[in-house]
Protein backbone atom coordinates (compact mmCIF):
# COMPACT_ATOMS: atom_id res chain seq x y z
CA UNK A 1 0.00 0.00 0.00
CA UNK A 2 1.05 3.51 -0.30
CA UNK A 3 3.39 5.44 2.10
CA UNK A 4 3.14 9.33 3.26
CA UNK A 5 7.07 10.39 4.48
CA UNK A 6 6.47 13.01 7.21
CA UNK A 7 9.43 15.70 6.42
CA UNK A 8 10.33 19.01 7.77
CA UNK A 9 13.18 20.16 5.99
CA UNK A 10 15.76 17.44 5.71
CA UNK A 11 14.32 15.60 8.81
CA UNK A 12 12.26 12.75 8.20
CA UNK A 13 9.42 12.63 11.19
CA UNK A 14 7.78 9.58 11.08
CA UNK A 15 6.12 7.13 7.80
CA UNK A 16 2.33 6.50 7.56
CA UNK A 17 0.58 3.75 5.44
CA UNK A 18 -2.37 3.85 3.35
CA UNK A 19 -4.79 1.10 3.39
CA UNK A 20 -7.93 0.42 0.55
CA UNK A 21 -11.22 1.45 1.76
CA UNK A 22 -10.33 3.97 4.53
CA UNK A 23 -9.47 7.84 4.98
CA UNK A 24 -6.39 9.77 6.33
CA UNK A 25 -6.82 13.30 8.53
CA UNK A 26 -3.66 15.39 8.62
CA UNK A 27 -4.06 18.36 10.44
CA UNK A 28 -3.10 20.18 14.17
CA UNK A 29 -5.41 18.23 16.33
CA UNK A 30 -4.36 15.52 17.86
CA UNK A 31 -7.47 13.65 16.51
CA UNK A 32 -5.96 13.27 12.96
CA UNK A 33 -4.17 10.51 11.77
CA UNK A 34 -1.20 12.35 11.09
CA UNK A 35 -0.78 15.54 13.64
CA UNK A 36 1.64 18.13 12.35
CA UNK A 37 2.27 21.03 15.12
CA UNK A 38 2.68 24.09 13.48
CA UNK A 39 0.31 27.51 14.01
CA UNK A 40 0.46 27.64 10.07
CA UNK A 41 -1.69 23.89 9.90
CA UNK A 42 -5.40 24.08 10.52
CA UNK A 43 -6.97 22.14 12.88
CA UNK A 44 -8.33 19.56 10.40
CA UNK A 45 -6.31 20.56 7.61
CA UNK A 46 -7.07 17.98 4.64
CA UNK A 47 -7.79 14.54 3.99
CA UNK A 48 -6.89 11.90 1.93
CA UNK A 49 -9.57 9.34 0.87
CA UNK A 50 -9.24 5.68 -0.87
CA UNK A 51 -11.54 5.05 -3.82
CA UNK A 52 -11.30 2.44 -6.02
CA UNK A 53 -7.40 2.23 -6.52
CA UNK A 54 -6.59 5.60 -6.52
CA UNK A 55 -6.28 7.79 -3.33
CA UNK A 56 -8.01 11.38 -3.49
CA UNK A 57 -6.26 14.38 -2.01
CA UNK A 58 -9.04 16.83 -0.32
CA UNK A 59 -7.88 20.36 0.81
CA UNK A 60 -10.77 20.85 3.87
CA UNK A 61 -10.94 24.51 3.26
CA UNK A 62 -7.28 24.73 5.40
CA UNK A 63 -6.42 28.90 6.09
CA UNK A 64 -2.75 27.97 4.13
CA UNK A 65 -4.07 25.98 2.00
CA UNK A 66 -2.61 22.71 0.68
CA UNK A 67 0.21 22.52 -2.26
CA UNK A 68 0.71 19.02 -4.29
CA UNK A 69 4.48 19.89 -6.30
CA UNK A 70 3.83 23.17 -4.99
CA UNK A 71 0.77 23.54 -6.99
CA UNK A 72 -2.68 24.95 -4.53
CA UNK A 73 -5.24 21.95 -4.98
CA UNK A 74 -8.05 21.77 -3.72
CA UNK A 75 -8.39 18.18 -4.19
CA UNK A 76 -5.78 15.82 -6.65
CA UNK A 77 -5.52 12.09 -7.27
CA UNK A 78 -2.25 11.84 -5.51
CA UNK A 79 0.19 9.69 -8.00
CA UNK A 80 4.04 8.12 -6.77
CA UNK A 81 6.46 11.11 -6.33
CA UNK A 82 3.82 13.86 -5.60
CA UNK A 83 4.64 15.83 -2.63
CA UNK A 84 2.27 17.42 -0.56
CA UNK A 85 3.39 20.63 1.47
CA UNK A 86 0.84 21.43 4.34
CA UNK A 87 2.45 24.66 6.39
CA UNK A 88 5.96 24.06 6.32
CA UNK A 89 5.86 20.23 6.35
CA UNK A 90 6.54 18.27 2.98
CA UNK A 91 4.82 14.53 2.86
CA UNK A 92 5.84 12.41 0.03
CA UNK A 93 3.75 9.66 -1.58
CA UNK A 94 5.01 6.98 -2.56
CA UNK A 95 4.73 3.00 -2.91
CA UNK A 96 6.55 0.32 -1.52
CA UNK A 97 9.46 -1.33 -3.82
CA UNK A 98 8.24 -4.02 -5.90
CA UNK A 99 4.60 -3.23 -5.70
CA UNK A 100 2.11 -2.93 -8.20
CA UNK A 101 1.52 0.80 -8.80
CA UNK A 102 -2.17 0.83 -9.78
CA UNK A 103 -3.39 2.62 -13.62
CA UNK A 104 -3.48 6.53 -12.74
CA UNK A 105 -7.04 7.98 -13.12
CA UNK A 106 -8.44 9.21 -16.73
CA UNK A 107 -7.52 13.02 -17.08
CA UNK A 108 -10.53 13.68 -17.72
CA UNK A 109 -10.72 13.57 -13.77
CA UNK A 110 -8.57 16.06 -13.40
CA UNK A 111 -8.12 18.67 -16.46
CA UNK A 112 -10.29 20.67 -18.69
CA UNK A 113 -11.13 19.34 -22.02
CA UNK A 114 -9.77 21.43 -25.00
CA UNK A 115 -12.87 21.59 -27.25
CA UNK A 116 -12.75 21.29 -30.75
CA UNK A 117 -13.76 24.69 -32.15
CA UNK A 118 -16.08 23.43 -34.43
CA UNK A 119 -17.57 21.29 -31.53
CA UNK A 120 -18.07 24.23 -29.32
CA UNK A 121 -19.66 26.37 -31.77
CA UNK A 122 -21.85 23.20 -32.33
CA UNK A 123 -22.71 22.96 -28.64
CA UNK A 124 -23.15 26.80 -27.80
CA UNK A 125 -25.90 26.94 -31.07
CA UNK A 126 -27.80 23.97 -29.25
CA UNK A 127 -27.65 25.68 -25.91
CA UNK A 128 -28.42 29.09 -27.27
CA UNK A 129 -31.76 26.92 -29.31
CA UNK A 130 -32.49 25.49 -25.67
CA UNK A 131 -31.98 28.61 -23.95
CA UNK A 132 -29.12 27.36 -21.73
CA UNK A 133 -26.05 28.62 -21.24
CA UNK A 134 -23.17 26.12 -22.70
CA UNK A 135 -20.92 25.51 -19.41
CA UNK A 136 -23.95 23.98 -18.07
CA UNK A 137 -24.92 21.80 -21.33
CA UNK A 138 -21.08 21.10 -21.24
CA UNK A 139 -20.97 19.87 -17.52
CA UNK A 140 -23.97 17.38 -17.52
CA UNK A 141 -26.46 16.76 -15.36
CA UNK A 142 -25.99 16.73 -11.79
CA UNK A 143 -26.14 13.85 -9.57
CA UNK A 144 -29.02 14.23 -6.54
CA UNK A 145 -29.72 11.82 -3.60
CA UNK A 146 -33.13 12.46 -2.41
CA UNK A 147 -33.92 10.90 1.00
CA UNK A 148 -37.44 8.46 0.72
CA UNK A 149 -36.87 7.87 4.71
CA UNK A 150 -34.94 8.54 7.71
CA UNK A 151 -34.14 12.03 6.24
CA UNK A 152 -35.48 14.74 4.66
CA UNK A 153 -34.56 17.05 1.62
CA UNK A 154 -32.34 16.08 -0.87
CA UNK A 155 -28.50 16.28 -1.37
CA UNK A 156 -26.87 17.21 -4.44
CA UNK A 157 -23.60 15.60 -5.35
CA UNK A 158 -21.71 18.41 -6.59
CA UNK A 159 -18.30 17.36 -4.75
CA UNK A 160 -15.91 14.91 -6.22
CA UNK A 161 -16.01 12.52 -3.65
CA UNK A 162 -19.40 12.38 -1.12
CA UNK A 163 -18.94 10.71 2.11
CA UNK A 164 -21.78 8.94 3.76
CA UNK A 165 -21.54 7.82 7.50
CA UNK A 166 -21.79 8.35 11.38
CA UNK A 167 -18.61 10.67 11.62
CA UNK A 168 -19.81 14.21 11.87
CA UNK A 169 -17.38 15.55 9.14
CA UNK A 170 -19.09 13.72 6.56
CA UNK A 171 -21.14 15.11 3.76
CA UNK A 172 -24.47 13.19 4.63
CA UNK A 173 -24.39 12.23 8.32
CA UNK A 174 -26.57 8.88 9.26
CA UNK A 175 -26.55 7.61 12.67
CA UNK A 176 -26.94 3.51 13.75
CA UNK A 177 -24.98 1.45 16.08
CA UNK A 178 -23.50 -0.70 12.82
CA UNK A 179 -23.32 2.46 10.69
CA UNK A 180 -19.51 2.86 10.19
CA UNK A 181 -17.75 6.54 10.70
CA UNK A 182 -17.33 6.62 6.79
CA UNK A 183 -20.12 4.09 5.58
CA UNK A 184 -20.01 4.66 1.86
CA UNK A 185 -18.23 7.01 -0.29
CA UNK A 186 -20.07 8.24 -3.69
CA UNK A 187 -17.25 9.62 -6.38
CA UNK A 188 -18.36 11.65 -9.55
CA UNK A 189 -16.34 10.28 -12.76
CA UNK A 190 -16.82 11.00 -16.02
CA UNK A 191 -19.00 8.20 -16.73
CA UNK A 192 -21.20 8.69 -13.48
CA UNK A 193 -21.31 8.28 -10.20
CA UNK A 194 -19.82 5.18 -8.40
CA UNK A 195 -20.86 4.40 -5.16
CA UNK A 196 -18.34 2.35 -3.01
CA UNK A 197 -18.56 0.33 0.47
CA UNK A 198 -15.84 1.20 2.93
CA UNK A 199 -16.90 0.07 6.34
CA UNK A 200 -19.46 -0.56 9.05
CA UNK A 201 -21.52 -3.80 9.40
CA UNK A 202 -24.28 -2.83 8.09
CA UNK A 203 -23.52 -2.40 4.16
CA UNK A 204 -25.09 -0.17 1.84
CA UNK A 205 -27.67 -1.54 -0.49
CA UNK A 206 -28.71 -0.39 -4.00
CA UNK A 207 -32.51 -2.06 -5.08
CA UNK A 208 -32.28 -3.91 -2.49
CA UNK A 209 -28.94 -5.80 -3.25
CA UNK A 210 -25.60 -5.57 -1.15
CA UNK A 211 -22.51 -3.44 -2.32
CA UNK A 212 -19.92 -5.62 -0.98
CA UNK A 213 -17.16 -3.34 -3.03
CA UNK A 214 -18.79 -0.35 -5.70
CA UNK A 215 -21.32 -0.48 -8.24
CA UNK A 216 -22.25 2.25 -10.72
CA UNK A 217 -25.52 4.40 -9.75
CA UNK A 218 -28.07 4.54 -12.16
CA UNK A 219 -30.77 7.07 -12.37
CA UNK A 220 -33.87 6.31 -9.87
CA UNK A 221 -32.05 3.77 -8.31
CA UNK A 222 -32.92 3.34 -4.68
CA UNK A 223 -29.76 3.29 -1.95
CA UNK A 224 -30.33 1.54 1.83
CA UNK A 225 -27.93 2.71 4.54
CA UNK A 226 -28.70 2.16 7.99
CA UNK A 227 -32.34 3.07 8.58
CA UNK A 228 -31.77 5.49 6.11
CA UNK A 229 -33.18 5.08 2.46
CA UNK A 230 -32.71 7.27 -0.31
CA UNK A 231 -32.92 7.70 -4.12
CA UNK A 232 -30.68 8.84 -7.05
CA UNK A 233 -31.38 10.54 -9.19
CA UNK A 234 -30.02 13.28 -12.45
CA UNK A 235 -30.86 16.95 -12.41
CA UNK A 236 -30.31 19.57 -15.29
Amino acid sequence: MPILTLKFKDNTLGEFHLETGKSLTIGRRDSNDITIENLAVSGHHAKIDSVGEGFLLTDLKSKNGSFVNKSLVSSHWLQPGDTITIGKHTLLFTYAKGEKIPEPPPATMDNTMVMDTDKYREMIGKSAAEGKPAAAAAAGPMGVLSFLSGGDGEVELNKKLTKIGKHPECDIVISGLMVGQTAVTISKRPSGYSLSYVEGMAKPKVNGDVVRESVMLKEFDSIEIGSVKMQFYLKG
